[in-house]
């Protein structure tokens, strides 16, 4: 049996900057991760956004920790020289009966604090020449950047602020009881481990680790489902220097433009609700991209989209389930002191990830 003061299981970039919030809070803290490297989860996966705070409902948690976690990574990025770029969005309508759905949608951002600004096509057309849209919403907040860079730096920061990170161990039970918890990791050293605190940031596993959770009552253990996303990247020359959404369809944003630090295009995600983790990315897909993109984009070249990788969110509600929250449940939830679990943190996690920290931090003090 060993002991810590506090534990973080997973190594992603909420994980990350949980356990760098704790060190430098003056926590004695190690990070459990199962894999052999650090971040290969969710984070390694996504589309390296960072969100504006544009759809999510007023006062939610994830409206707040995006808008909140924005402004805190870009300030974060950019005195730590994490690469990032702060190149703004459109949001476009395809046709004139989405014209009203884009207002709906700068008025909802403006409840959160985000400005938008609408344009009409002839002005879009300006900015994004051989692109054909009805009406867009530019939102000058959104942004990209390096997710590995940002993961480096939390790492770094706790590192230097005592934490430690064991990688290989996998955490595959635990036990709460008595103001303390339990920890049993497998791996190449397997280990009893009892720490006072702890955070489960376990990404897609941190549902099912409470399946066997021996002291946190069964109301506290969600029900979680799948929806991967697949990626293609476009080789070559592209006329765009801004990111390009759609309005939103049923599950998600639509199969969006995003853009990576050296400037390639890569198209995604789709959404596609699965059963368990496969991160293949079916070459047939294609056509269905190139139908969507094509609706604003005539000039697309399908020969150029190639297929690149797949995401998966941890979802909280199913295809029909509609909207559903971040939950960070702490003591005040389920009643356990020094555990905080943190479920359904998909998209806008990585934004959210300093503010989520935040958060973490004061639930456990």
């Amino acid at each position: 049996m060993l002991e810590v003061d506090t534990a973080v299981i997973g190594a992603g970039v909420v994980g990350l900057a949980v356990a760098r919030s704790l060190a430098e809070a003056g926590r004695e803290v190690v990070v459990l991760e199962a894999g052999d490297r650090f971040g290969e989860g969710i984070s390694s996966r996504s589309s390296e956004v960072i969100h504006a705070g544009i759809y999510y409902p007023k006062d939610s948690l994830k409206a707040r920790l995006c808008v909140e976690g924005r402004r805190q990574l870009y300030d974060y990025c950019e005195s730590r020289k994490v690469g990032h770029r702060k190149c703004g969005k459109w949001v476009i309508a395809t046709h004139d009966a989405q014209n009203s759905t884009l207002e709906g949608i700068q008025q909802h951002a403006a409840g959160n604090g985000v400005p938008l600004d609408l344009k009409d096509g002839a002005a879009i057309a300006r900015r994004l020449p051989g692109v054909s849209v009805s009406a867009g919403l530019w939102s000058p907040e959104t942004g990209i950047l390096d997710t590995h860079g940002l993961m480096l730096a939390l790492l770094g920061e706790m590192e230097d602020a005592g934490g430690s990170l064991a990688l290989r161990s996998p955490v595959e039970r635990v036990e709460s009881a008595a103001g303390a918890h339990t920890l049993h990791v497998a791996g190449p050293s397997p280990c009893r481990l009892k720490v006072r605190n702890l955070v489960n940031s376990a990404g897609l596993g941190a549902v099912p680790l409470t399946k066997s959770w021996a002291g946190l009552p069964d109301a506290h253990k969600p029900t979680q489902w799948f929806a991967r996303g697949v990626y293609f990247s476009y080789s070559g020359h592209h006329p765009f220097h801004n990111l390009i959404y759609p309005v939103p369809e049923p599950g998600g944003l639509g199969v969006h433009l995003t853009l990576d630090l050296a400037g390639q295009a890569r198209f995604g995600p789709d959404v596609e609700w699965v059963e368990q983790e496969d991160y293949r990315v079916d070459p047939e897909r294609v056509h269905r991209f190139a139908a969507g993109i094509r609706q604003w984009w005539p000039g697309l070249e399908v020969e150029r989209l190639q297929p690149a990788y797949a995401g998966i969110r941890p979802k909280l509600k199913d295809a029909n389930g509609g909207f559903f929250d971040f939950r960070v449940d702490g003591p005040e939830e389920h009643g356990i002191p020094g555990l905080v679990n943190l479920f359904g943190i998909e998209s806008p996690g990585l934004t959210s990830c300093l503010a989520i920290a935040d958060m973490v931090r004061d639930k456990l003090s």
